[in-house]
């Protein structure tokens, strides 16, 4: 009997039905040593020597596994390919004390993919395991050395980390820049034209904006290729837009240029982890989190290739198995076949994520699966069977309309521009749906005079930049090269979880009290560890550890001997931040004066009389204040206040003493059912506070 071991009991499941009675598949589920928790575990005067232990909850499964391994013939170790699951593989053969163990590997599990692993075995790579050693290793150094200091200069409970770190200092740069953008004031033009000889009003009307206006005494070496001077257009307020309007009464609307061109929108290469986890928060507002939690299912039950990848690589079989697909359900036409090629350093001997079988289309599997899983199947199928689809082609036609004043010179005219887009071939557009706009222009001519039905100024002002949300944080990570494929999602989730950054009404990312505090300490006295180009190094060298150009012990040294100086001498010279706040509360238990303090999760009030007396109460920050009177107590305000997870909130400012409460908005209005205070709900709709009423109407500000 040959044993088969896997990382996960759904995988093992799985493998099993393509194995006979002679294989006995186990799972180890997930890792069964790693570094203790009570201590460091690595002993920096050794040449960093690492002490793992057997963790309570995966000992009886390591036991079990001894009597199974001594049991069999031969021992097979199938955790995943990535460096992780061959670290799992190296503990599994040191718990187990296994000599020689054959490691296979597979990018799917399928049949045929199981049966040539198994004929092709090959030793544990211990590059692999290295490298997945260092970064192990270095997370734990930055995370047990650091973490006590935050402890001693600010509060107690808080952590850092490596990567972690990183990713929060974007998201606190990010609100900075927000903090520090000042809107700019901007006009565009619009006007509405159409042919002067037409027979349906409807469709020979068409929209054009100003594009290009002239400039005033330009010297003839300003002047354009056509001898004309032209501006770039800037119209920064009211007063030049209807300057411009001035100029352009009586003009004369004729059309100078028609540029009609084929056009091409090629399909997106296959996912890789990132792009996956991007693309389902943008489509379905799953965080990276549960994307890969569903795809990590979807990977054991044999649908999908591996999701942790960063190569856009596709083996030879799935490529002829796409263009038998495409060419059988939708003809020769729609097949292209395309290669890939990711950017920078990835593991091109892996591959992008796909369908483990191309003609296996959602509607297929729909019984299979379910939920958010249907929801990321389709999506990787859609994009593999689009990566090798035909291109979707546009008929795109670009317009330029002179308007001149006939009172002003003939330099002087004004530029609009039009454009149109029309779709001639859907191509890959047939699989995988993307937005794409429409616009059909009627049939104009050069030189043809157009008449002017209205001309419209519209005032706008420059956005602020975006916060991150979880795909263009990842997308931030990923262009930093900070991180890897396995790293994006528990990268995001500590984050959070650690209370450093949070979630608005938007699902974008805000950096919270406390992430603004521990970030801005860190970058002054730390500047390496949260240093983004410092970081992407960090990675480049664990990659060259795992292709055998570097070992492990040096890349740590080289790290630790600066980071151990500058910790030391931060101890001494940075003194403990003072996040207290005097208040006018007194203690309900021993009437002390309160104060607020900075915790974890978040401001508290704290009584002075610590530790005698340990009573604390929670800060619920204002977000709003309206006018009006507290229905409840009818003494109190209304305000809008934000819980520890940043929702708003509506309630009385006599809290405690009045505990009115509500999601909804209150307004100043009264229901004519029942008398209790109207609110309005997110959905713009006015309905009454009372659960047992049901009076609504229409929002006012839906009117």
């Amino acid at each position: 009997m040959q044993l088969v071991i896997v990382e996960s009991p759904t995988k093992a499941k799985t493998i099993q039905k393509f194995l006979g009675s002679d294989y006995k598949i186990k799972s180890s589920f997930g890792h069964v040593r790693d570094l203790p928790k009570s201590k460091l575990g690595v002993d920096v005067d050794k040449n960093f020597e690492p002490t793992y232990i057997i963790p309570t909850k995966a000992k009886k499964v390591v036991n079990e596994l001894k009597k199974d391994a001594k049991a069999a013939d031969e021992v097979i170790l199938a955790t995943d390919e990535d460096r992780e699951g061959e670290s799992i593989s190296w503990h599994l053969a040191q718990a187990l004390k296994l000599e020689n163990p054959k490691r296979i590997v597979f990018h799917e599990i399928t049949k045929t993919a199981i049966e040539e692993a198994i004929a092709n075995p090959r030793a544990i790579d211990m590059a692999l395991v290295n490298a997945q050693q260092a970064r192990r290793i270095l997370d734990r150094i930055v995370g047990y050395k650091l973490s006590p200091f935050l402890w001693k200069k600010i509060s107690k409970g808080l952590s850092a980390g490596r990567v972690q770190s990183v990713a929060v200092r974007l998201v606190v740069e990010k609100e900075e820049e927000i903090k520090k953008f000042i809107a700019q004031e901007y006009w565009q033009i619009e006007a509405l034209l159409k042919k002067q000889v037409t027979n349906d009003k409807e469709q020979e009307e068409f929209s054009a904006f100003l594009i290009r206006k002239p400039t005033r005494n330009a010297s003839h070496n300003d002047a354009g290729g056509d001898g004309k001077a032209i501006d770039k257009l800037e119209i920064k307020n009211e007063k030049e837009a209807k300057d411009i309007l001035t100029e352009l009464e009586n003009a004369k609307y004729n059309i100078e240029k028609i540029t009609k061109k084929e056009t091409k929108r090629n399909p997106l290469p296959p996912f890789t982890t990132s792009t996956l986890q991007q693309t389902a928060a943008n489509k379905f507002g799953y965080s990276a989190k549960m994307t890969m939690s569903v795809a990590q299912k979807l990977y054991e039950q044999g649908f999908i290739t591996y999701h942790r990848t960063d190569s856009l690589n596709l083996s030879s079989m799935s490529l002829a198995t796409a263009k038998t697909y495409i060419t059988e359900a939708l003809g020769e036409k729609y097949f292209k076949g395309s290669a890939f090629k990711a950017k920078g350093n990835v593991q091109e001997a892996h591959e992008a994520i796909r369908p483990a079988y191309a003609d296996k289309n959602p509607e297929s599997v729909k019984s299979e699966l379910e939920g958010a899983q249907i929801k990321v199947y389709t999506l990787i199928w859609q994009r593999f069977i689009a990566s090798q689809m035909m291109p979707a082609i546009f008929d795109s036609t670009a317009i330029e309309i002179s308007a001149k004043n006939p009172a002003l010179s003939e330099a002087e005219g004004y530029t609009f521009g039009a454009n149109g887009q029309m779709l001639k071939f859907d191509g890959f557009l047939k699989i995988y749906p993307m937005k794409f706009s429409e616009t059909d222009l009627p049939k104009l001519e050069e030189k043809e005079m157009l008449d002017l039905i209205k001309i419209d100024p519209t005032q706008h002002f420059t956005e602020p930049p975006a916060r991150y949300n979880e795909a263009s944080l990842i997308r931030a990570l990923e262009a930093h090269g900070i991180g890897r494929p396995s790293t994006y999602a528990p990268t995001l989730s500590t984050i959070q979880d650690r209370n450093y950054i949070q979630k608005n009404d938007q699902k974008r990312f805000e950096p919270t009290e406390m992430g603004t505090i521990v970030n801005d300490l860190l970058v002054k006295n730390f500047p390496q560890i949260v240093d983004i180009e410092f970081t992407a190094k960090m990675e480049k060298e664990l990659d060259e550890i795992s292709e055998g150009k570097d070992t492990w012990q040096k890349t740590i040294k080289d790290f630790y001997g600066p980071f151990a100086k500058n910790l030391k001498e931060k101890y001494e010279d940075v003194p403990k931040e003072n996040l207290d706040i005097k208040t006018d509360k007194k203690c309900s238990k021993c009437g002390k004066d309160m104060v607020e303090k900075m915790g974890r999760f978040g401001r508290f009030y704290a009584c002075t009389g610590f530790p005698e007396c340990k009573h604390t109460e929670s800060v619920v920050s204002v977000a709003e204040k309206i006018d009006l009177i507290c229905p409840k107590c009818k003494t109190g305000q209304v305000v809008g206040k934000k819980t520890k997870k940043g929702k708003i909130f509506y309630g009385c400012d006599n809290y405690p003493a009045c505990d009115f409460a509500t999601w909804d908005k209150p307004i100043n209005e009264f229901c004519p059912t029942c008398n209790s205070i109207l609110v309005e709900t997110k959905a713009k709709k006015v309905k009454c506070s009372n659960k047992e009423c049901d009076y609504a109407k229409s929002s006012p500000t839906t009117d």
